[in-house]
């Protein structure tokens, strides 16, 4: 019997995203009898595994695509999108964003779309990497002069003491008027375009019971809060977790485009490549 890998974060917004799927409520329905299993590893890790095209579905972020395109098609459901908000740049103080250029920056994995945008709006600065989770500890221990944030930390930052000197999605919403690709769910080319469709309606109805089924599949995600309160949790799986996911839609294929189009011009990719988009449904 087949047997389909499927890949995401210990995120809270893809555990309200497979909620269904994770419980059994939601079945994949695929061309022929098959198993499935879960595979819940940080971005990064994700990212890696795609490039060696290891998981038959996977979470993958934005940026790595280009380097996967060759291995994996975009399914139209599970993009996580912000709608003018993004990874956000934070300081022990305020201050410019000009005033970061020659110093240094802490930023999670080169693969991760906030890397990537980094590269595309701040100034030239000296790139620090270090895992998205303690990239706000030396920033708040002064031995660095700024950190980009993903996940929990855009808002918890505060937390530790920090002042945010700049939204990466305002600022891209700003200039292009497009919601912001962050992360994407692939499927690898050589199953083929019948599970390709099955797996996006499996991925499609599950972020439907969840937007049906909100208070489980909150409590669920909570599991995955990594120290925040339920409010906070909640806010987090809905900043992520829109009307996008369901369907990316005319504004997020042109903000896909956007976004290679600016990391090529900016030398971060060598070529922007062809949009390959499996169309998921409606359930």
């Amino acid at each position: 019997m087949r047997q389909i890998k499927i890949g995401h974060s210990p995120d809270a917004d893809d555990a309200y995203m497979f909620y269904a799927i994770t419980h059994g409520i939601v079945g994949i329905d695929g061309p022929e009898p098959a198993g499935h299993s879960e595979v819940l590893e940080d971005i990064q890790s994700l990212n890696a595994r795609s490039m060696r095209g290891e998981l038959e579905m996977t979470a993958i972020s934005a940026a790595v695509y280009p380097q996967v395109a060759d291995r994996y098609r975009i399914l139209s459901c599970g993009a996580s999108m912000g709608l003018g908000y993004g990874p956000i740049v934070v300081s022990n103080r305020d201050r410019s964003v000009e005033s970061l250029r020659g110093g240094r920056v802490a930023m999670p994995g080169v693969n991760t779309t906030a890397f990537m945008l980094s590269k595309i709006f701040l100034p030239e600065v000296e790139a620090v990497q270090l895992p998205f989770d303690t990239v706000m500890d030396p920033v708040a221990a002064g031995e660095l002069d700024a950190a980009v944030v993903i996940h929990e930390g855009q808002l918890t930052y505060v937390d530790a003491g920090l002042t945010k000197i700049l939204d990466l999605g305002e600022k891209w919403y700003d200039e292009t008027g497009l919601p912001l690709p962050l992360g994407l769910d692939c499927v690898r080319r050589d199953l083929g375009n019948e599970w390709h469709v099955a797996l996006g309606r499996a991925l499609r109805r599950s972020i439907d019971a969840a937007f049906a089924n909100n208070a489980d599949a909150v409590d669920y995600a909570l599991e995955f809060g990594r120290g925040i309160d339920a409010e906070r949790g909640e806010k987090f799986a809905k900043m992520y977790v829109n009307e996008l996911t369901v369907d990316m839609g005319a504004d997020g294929e042109a903000a896909l485009r956007e976004l290679y189009s600016r990391a090529c011009r900016h030398g971060i990719i060598s070529e922007i490549p062809p949009l390959d988009i499996v169309r998921v449904p409606p359930s």
